[in-house]
C-alpha cells in the first residue's frame, strides 16, 4: 500500500526502454506516480506533464534534446528553476568534470550501474534541497 508522502509525480526520461520499464516498477511499486519518455524531452514539455521531480539520462553532449542542455534549461526558467533533478547516468568523468556546476544547480547524480535501494533513498530525499551528492554503483548494483 503505498504511503500518503510518496503521492508525488516523478518524470523519467531514459533512450534505455529497459532502464524506463525498471524506473517505472520500482517507483510505482513505492507509490509514486511515474511517467516516463524515451525521446528527448525539452522544457516545454516538462512545464506540461508538471512533475515534482525528474530523473535524467544525462547524454553527454550540449545540444539540443540532450540531458545536459534540459539540466540548464530547467534552472534557467524560473518555473522550473527548483525541480528536483536526478541524473542517472554512467558517465563518471563528465560528472566529476562538471562536479561544481552540478553542485551549483543543485543536481543530484546516480551512477549507472545503480542499486535500487540507493536510488530510491535519493528520490525519497530529492524534496529536502541538499547540496550534490554522487551515488556510485555498489558492489551488488543493479541495471
Amino acid at each position: 500500500m503505498p504511503r500518503a508522502d510518496h503521492q508525488r509525480h516523478i518524470l523519467a526520461g531514459d533512450d534505455s526502454p529497459a532502464i524506463l520499464a525498471l524506473l517505472q516498477e520500482v517507483l510505482e511499486d513505492e507509490g509514486y506516480r511515474v511517467s516516463v519518455s524515451r525521446e528527448a524531452l525539452g522544457l516545454d514539455e516538462v512545464k506540461r506533464i508538471d512533475p515534482d521531480l525528474v530523473i535524467l539520462d544525462h547524454l553527454l553532449t550540449d545540444a539540443v534534446g540532450s540531458g545536459w542542455h534540459l539540466l540548464r534549461d530547467l534552472r534557467a526558467d524560473p518555473i522550473t528553476a527548483h525541480l528536483p533533478v536526478i541524473l542517472c547516468t554512467g558517465a563518471v568523468e563528465r560528472v566529476t568534470a562538471e562536479a561544481e556546476y552540478l553542485a551549483s544547480v543543485d543536481a543530484t547524480v546516480v551512477l549507472k550501474p545503480f542499486d535500487i535501494d540507493d536510488l530510491l533513498a535519493v528520490v525519497s530525499g530529492a524534496w529536502s534541497r541538499r547540496p550534490l551528492s554522487l551515488i556510485a554503483p555498489s558492489d551488488a548494483a543493479t541495471p
